[in-house]
């Protein structure tokens, strides 16, 4: 294995080139030919950057190194899009245009990852968003070209949401990131409780990103009495909301805090004194069996970080990882000429990895594996490094997602 770096024209964008294997001299159109490029485009300076950071890049590039040597290269780039879709669409126009990637992966924000997948549909290319929640990937803006890995707010909702209901929490004021993706968790989230029974008491929107100060909305959730806050936001801004509602007090009074989209990086940030009893959704535990704690810690040898592995980061290596295979399968020539193609032939193959185990992908581009919810350990309960979690329920894959009848995904012929 060989690896070299340099930088793309774009600001903040680093190339990490991983070479198969050494070969032999041949000409730069040759060698383009025969290489595979990959595209990391996340998050890493703004709210969602410790879901995603040098854990999600230590991630793919683990998954290409245990790929191998299969008698083509593989590079990797990468590239941080400011949560702003009209800058992840000019990096990744540049990426598939100019600088030959075949293969976008992460893409975090929802609104992000919905553009770039219509982009990736016209140029015939492959987007595999691994850190996105919005359900519509799947639904009403599914592509050919785009499949979900890891996690949606169908399944988001479903879990957490409904486990939170049946355990009494029956009226919901919901504090909304007013973007896709809180859009979305809020929506499916709501159709689980009135489904179950429960109610919808208030809700309110507050700007993504830079929201710093939740006092209002908190102030209204209070006021409306309800026996739940739902948190359909992420991050950094979900860290803040339940560090505020912890100031606040309003666990003291009883009221219930459901952290529709809470990470292992989050629970970190805040510490279990505060974290304590949050009830979350999960495809990914890093301890859960050999294989997630052998994946870890290979991550973290590579990152070097300070950070637990997440959902998302497994999912960078589970995706990357299958996408190799399918390309070693069909061949570079095949593989590079359509990104459709490629995709139709993932969902063909079954996945395997240390991450999730097996799996396999829906026609409509919706990844299965088991979810799992789990409650966040009291500090006397953790046994050390990264113990945050017990698992309260396994969740099997059809029972988790969205049946696909239900999706209303456009290309699937009926």
């Amino acid at each position: 294995m060989t690896e070299t770096s340099r930088r793309t024209v774009l600001a903040g964008a680093a190339a990490l080139p991983l070479a198969g294997g050494l070969a032999a001299p041949r000409s730069a159109r040759a060698q383009a030919a025969n290489t595979i490029r990959i595209g990391l485009l996340t998050d890493f300076s703004g709210p969602f950057r410790d879901l995603n950071g040098p854990n999600s890049i230590a991630a793919t590039r683990l998954a290409i190194q245990e790929f191998g040597n299969r008698g083509f290269n593989v590079e990797m780039i990468h590239a941080d899009h400011q949560n702003r879709p009209d800058v992840g669409m000019a990096i990744a126009r540049q990426w598939f245009d100019r600088d030959g990637v075949d293969m976008l992966l992460n893409m975090a924000s929802s609104a992000v990852a919905l553009a770039v997948s219509g982009l990736a549909r016209e140029r015939d290319k492959v987007v595999i968003p691994t850190s996105t929640a919005t359900s519509d990937l799947t639904g009403r803006a599914c592509s050919p070209n785009t499949v979900h890995w890891v996690y949606d707010t169908y399944m988001l909702s479903k879990v957490s949401g409904l486990a939170t209901v049946r355990a009494g929490g029956q009226s919901w004021f919901f504090i909304t990131a007013d973007y896709a993706f809180g859009h979305a968790l809020e929506r499916d989230t709501m159709a689980f409780v009135r489904a179950a029974g429960g109610r919808v008491v208030g809700q309110v929107r507050h700007p993504f990103p830079g929201t710093t100060d939740f006092s209002s909305f908190l102030l209204q959730a209070q006021a409306s009495r309800a026996q739940v806050v739902g948190l359909a936001n992420a991050g950094v801004d979900t860290i803040n909301s339940i560090k505020q509602i912890a100031e606040f007090g309003l666990t003291r009074r009883g009221i219930r805090v459901a952290a529709l989209l809470l990470f292992i990086t989050d629970v970190h940030a805040l510490g279990l004194e505060t974290a304590q009893g949050l009830v979350c959704a999960n495809t990914f535990y890093w301890d859960l069996n050999e294989g997630t704690r052998r994946v870890s810690e290979r991550v973290l040898r590579l990152s070097g970080a300070n950070m637990p592995v997440a959902m998302s980061h497994a999912g960078d290596y589970s995706a990357t990882l299958h996408y190799l295979k399918t390309v070693a399968d069909m061949g570079v020539p095949a593989a590079k000429a359509s990104g459709r193609a490629v995709v139709e032939r993932m969902k063909a193959m079954p996945t395997e990895d240390d991450a999730f185990g097996r799996g396999t992908i829906r026609a409509d581009g919706r990844k299965l594996h088991p979810a799992y919810l789990c409650e966040v350990k009291a500090p006397a309960e953790s046994r050390g490094r990264f113990d945050y979690y017990k698992v309260l329920q396994t969740v099997a894959p059809d029972e988790a997602f969205r049946p696909l009848a239900e999706g209303g995904c456009g290309f699937i012929q009926s």
